[in-house]
């Protein structure tokens, strides 16, 4: 059985970890999984194992794997999705409960029952959920 540790809870312990250190956590349905860090402003990497509709962005030619599962985005810059294998499910300890939002560095998360959506300071990010993803 997973152990629920509570989003908000879970972030306030992570914003104080070592520069060296990351983080992970699923979602509660299991179907999307972040790892990230927090210093220098930190970067946030997730992936969506099952997705249905269109990609948020257009498949680059150079990409020869799957396309629409991977989402980056770190405290400067564009969001950006990542050319890379179809991921497979993982079985996380930390949840990131609905209804919560917690700081990782610049960057801001909030989970929702409609999905979880990743905004850094110049609101440049990404929302996921199985019916739909966003690059912004």
């Amino acid at each position: 059985m997973v152990k629920t540790v509570l989003f908000s809870v879970a972030f306030s312990l992570i914003a104080g970890i070592s520069a060296a250190d990351g983080f992970g956590f699923m979602t509660p349905s299991g179907n999307i999984y972040c790892n990230g860090f927090v210093s220098d402003g930190g970067g946030i990497d997730c992936s969506i194992i099952n997705r249905q509709g269109p990609t948020a962005l257009p498949r680059p030619s150079s990409c020869t794997q799957s396309w629409g599962h991977t989402y980056s985005v770190e405290g400067r810059g564009q969001a950006r999705m990542t050319c890379s294998k179809v991921p497979s499910p993982v079985n996380y300890s930390d949840i990131a409960a609905y209804g919560l939002s917690a700081q990782f560095g610049d960057i801001t998360c909030t989970s929702e029952r409609t999905g979880l959506t990743w905004r850094n300071p110049a609101v440049h990010g990404f929302f996921l959920s199985r019916r739909q993803q966003n690059v912004f």
